[in-house]
């Protein structure tokens, strides 16, 4: 194998590929990325057996092959050298070294046979649709931040992607939680997604699809099964397993009898819990809403205390004009949950300080969030 490449263009691809892989690990051939080259293409491949990613790049090949080598230490080399500069690869006659030379740096790399690296077969996936990549960001954007981190109960380390009808439409249906607080989304069913099965998509895999699509404009096309999903865009393509587990009924944790509302201006709301939760202590980071009619429509008076540090309130007019309450909320929670809010108000859906509530973008009728309450 022997090929030439601008740096530029094999440190893009590097970037994007070497994210998967652990810096230490316990088997060697997973610390390294296939190589692979023919025609006038670069391919780079690398997995963690959970998740693979597989980029093309445009290449001068002069002699075709493959071979495997550690992704880290290559993606460091190709940093470090100079702009513009010409990376030129090309493997040993006895197969067990990488010669890299760009100007006047020179590297040997150690390789492993190609025939080692572990395949992660993205065949027979019956369900094939597409989504624009700036509807695929949204669903994450939206949800991710839910996603339990929680171990044990594995089932909510991902996204619930599912198809859903509701009153006669067809809908996609992107939800997470982990258990205090719970994050959905919908949109009109892609064109063939109809059939597909409700899956999880993992946490690790939904982190490097963000960051994989964040500049992507094409659409994305999607494939999938009960146990993997595959992502395909420009010349990238991520395929993962799914989390073989059932997720848990959360329409039932969606409650439909708030009958007190709170209407806020998204951006007062968002940067006074923020302020408030300063004093909060680090432990609970709750915050108190105090919430009563008032003589311009109602008023919300924020508060938070901490032994240690002290106590602090705000107060903003807001729209209610139901009997006053008082109700706690975690506040990174509530910082989470109003970053999502795009619209200029949002919307709180309330019963009593006991019970979870609902909060909604006024301005998307798509997305919905459920917060449990905390004591304060």
């Amino acid at each position: 194998m022997k090929i030439s490449i601008e740096r530029a263009a094999l440190l893009r691809s590097l970037a994007h590929v070497q994210s998967v892989v652990e810096r230490r690990n316990a088997i060697p051939i997973l610390s390294n990325v296939l190589i692979e080259a023919s025609g006038a293409t670069l391919r780079l491949n690398t997995t963690d057996m959970d998740i693979s990613i597989v980029e093309g790049t445009e290449a001068a090949v002069a002699v075709a092959g493959a071979t495997t080598t550690p992704v880290h230490t290559l993606h460091d080399i190709v940093r470090k050298l100079p702009d513009g500069a010409q990376v030129e690869l090309a493997l040993e006659d006895d197969g067990g070294r990488l010669a890299l030379r760009a100007g006047r740096s020179s590297f040997r790399l150690s390789c492993l046979p190609r025939e080692d690296f572990p395949a992660l077969e993205g065949e027979g996936l019956p369900h094939e649709f597409a989504m624009s990549a700036a509807d695929l960001r949204t669903v994450i954007e939206r949800t991710r931040f839910a996603i339990s981190t929680e171990e044990t109960r594995y089932y909510l380390n991902g996204i619930y992607w599912h198809a859903k009808e509701e009153n006669g439409v067809q809908l996609l249906r992107a939800v997470a939680t982990d258990g205090h607080r719970l994050a959905r989304l919908e949109m009109p069913l892609p064109e063939g997604a109809a059939g597909m099965p409700g899956v999880i998509v993992p946490r690790k895999t939904v982190n490097e699809l963000h960051r994989l699509i964040a500049e992507a404009e094409a659409s994305v096309q999607i494939g999938l099964s009960e146990n993997k999903i595959r992502f395909s865009f420009g010349d990238i393509e991520l395929t993962s397993k799914l989390i073989d587990g059932t997720f848990p009924d959360y329409e039932r944790v969606i409650p439909v009898g708030n009958d007190r509302a709170m209407t806020v201006a998204t951006k007062l709301f968002r940067e006074a819990v923020d302020r408030v939760s300063t004093i909060s202590t680090e432990k609970s980071r709750a915050v108190k809403l105090m919430l009563g009619p008032g003589p311009s429509g109602g008023g919300l008076t924020l508060q938070a205390t901490s032994p240690d540090a002290g106590s602090a309130t705000e107060e903003l007019e807001v729209a209610y004009a139901d009997e006053s309450m008082e109700i706690g909320f975690n506040a990174r929670y509530l910082l989470d949950i109003a970053t999502q809010i795009e619209g200029e108000e949002l919307k709180f859906e309330l019963a009593d300080s006991g019970s979870p509530t609902v909060i909604r973008d006024l301005a998307d009728e798509a997305s919905l969030y459920v917060l449990m309450p905390m004591r304060v």
